[in-house]
């Protein structure tokens, strides 16, 4: 994958930890400097981590999966994004109430951080099913800074604006997905 694959891919991902943190800006309500930097570094983190995992199994299992890897991203990629529509569609059904006096804690950040960068795990296999383009080191970086990014600018959009954008952002970027998938599909039926 090249840069700007990975680029628009990491947008993507980053859809449900910028969901989460405009969430967690409106119902925190200590949400202030110090809890942002701990949301945005630990969903950072997490969604760097989860695609060198990922890449890892992938790659114990490349030789097994080589011929059909336009497939796996497919189907990994359009599942991926396909769930996180269907999630946010669900949320703006049935939205749950916020209890504006509730107190975020590091469990709840960890399992939020882990919730949110489950998807990164399956790219991260996908990863491994496609052979070129940057380095799964240099790609988990640029996932890593860009959640890092859209996390903080989640928490300010959260603060500022509540409920107005919330799962929209998780549908957009479950769509970003599934056009990735479907690019690398074609590049490798047709290219």
């Amino acid at each position: 994958m090249g840069l700007t694959t990975v680029l628009i891919l990491a947008i993507g991902l980053a859809m449900d930890a910028l969901a989460v943190s405009i969430s967690n800006a409106m119902c925190y309500q200590n949400m202030n400097r110090k809890w942002a930097l701990l949301t945005a570094g630990a969903f950072g983190l997490f969604q760097g981590i989860m695609p060198v995992i990922g890449w890892f199994a992938g790659i114990a299992f490349t030789k097994y999966i080589e011929s059909i890897d336009h497939y796996v991203a497919l189907v990994l990629l359009g599942f991926i994004g396909i769930k996180m529509i269907v999630e946010a569609i669900r949320e703006i059904r049935h939205p749950e109430a916020c209890d504006a006096t509730k107190q975020l804690n590091l469990k709840m950040l960890g399992v939020q951080a882990v919730a949110t960068s489950i998807d990164a795990l399956a790219v991260g296999i996908s990863f491994a099913a496609i052979h070129g383009g940057l380095n799964i080191f240099t790609s988990a970086g640029i996932i890593c800074g860009i959640t890092f990014i859209c996390s903080l600018i989640g928490i300010l959009i959260g603060k500022k604006f509540g409920g107005l954008l919330g799962q929209k952002a998780e549908i957009f970027g479950g769509l970003i997905l599934v056009l990735i998938g479907v690019k690398i599909f074609l590049e490798h039926t047709l290219g």
